[in-house]
């Protein structure tokens, strides 16, 4: 949202049992080493004995109103930029399943990893007023947020959003996460496809990403900036799609 994180603090919940094994060790050195990395610290956090283990992070932070990015500031016109490709979800599910070439899996992993911090420094740069992250809603879920909350509508081109390696034919063989599918029949009231837009690409547009990246609203006036300030930045650059005039919440799939 264009904010400048301060600190981040721990929340965890892991089997007590399991505490002499040092695998929570490792966890929460590998998140503080991360932000740390950025210049962010971790400044402790709280901890649940939990037999399901869970982990993440909180961060505190300031942006100033006049500059916040919001999902509700998308304008028609406005250029759609996606700096992460999609199908986390697919492989993750094919990792559970031993199903996924370790080419694939190193890929998806690749992206993940990535920060958005750089892709965020270049919105806030460009003037971005409108984004969003794409993550457990698919891109099309959250696009369809964004455009609702703004009253405005979408169009996305298939063919320009970008793909985790093995990712559609992944998916091809049925290594679908419930959630991506949920998603799919959740938005078949906002989404309409083209007839070329063949099912698997229609799963792929809605699949559930962990640790997805950053979709963007651009006016055409800054495009060229945000694309040149982005170059080499991120782990995917691609213009997807336009906000338009329409039925606020609808998207169009081309």
């Amino acid at each position: 949202m264009g904010g400048r994180p301060l600190f981040v603090l721990n929340l965890v919940g892991f089997p007590r049992k399991l505490l002499s094994e040092g695998i929570l060790d490792e966890i929460l050195r590998g998140g503080s080493s991360v932000t740390k990395g950025i210049g962010i610290p971790t400044l402790g956090g709280h901890t649940i004995d939990d037999p399901e283990p869970k982990y993440g992070l909180v961060a505190v932070g300031e942006v100033a109103p006049s500059r916040m990015v919001t999902n509700a500031a998308a304008r028609s016109g406005d250029r759609l930029v996606l700096t992460k490709p999609v199908g986390s979800g697919v492989v993750a599910t094919a990792i559970k399943k031993g199903a996924a070439d370790p080419e694939v899996v190193a890929a998806a992993v690749e992206a993940m990893v990535a920060l958005n911090d750089e892709a965020a420094h270049a919105m806030v740069e460009a003037g971005v007023a409108a984004a969003t992250d794409v993550t457990g809603f698919g891109l099309l879920g959250h696009l369809r947020s964004m455009v609702r909350a703004s009253g405005v509508a979408a169009v996305v081109d298939a063919d320009s959003v970008p793909f985790l390696p093995g990712a559609r034919a992944l998916a091809e063989a049925g290594h679908v996460p419930g959630g991506s599918a949920r998603n799919l029949e959740d938005l078949a009231e906002a989404v309409t496809f083209a007839e070329s837009v063949d099912p698997v690409t229609r799963t792929l547009l809605c699949d559930a990403q962990t640790s997805g990246g950053l979709l963007m609203c651009v006016p055409p006036e800054r495009l060229a900036g945000l694309l040149e300030r982005l170059e080499g930045r991120t782990p995917a650059l691609a213009v997807v799609g336009e906000v338009v005039e329409g039925r606020a919440g609808s998207i169009r799939v081309r």
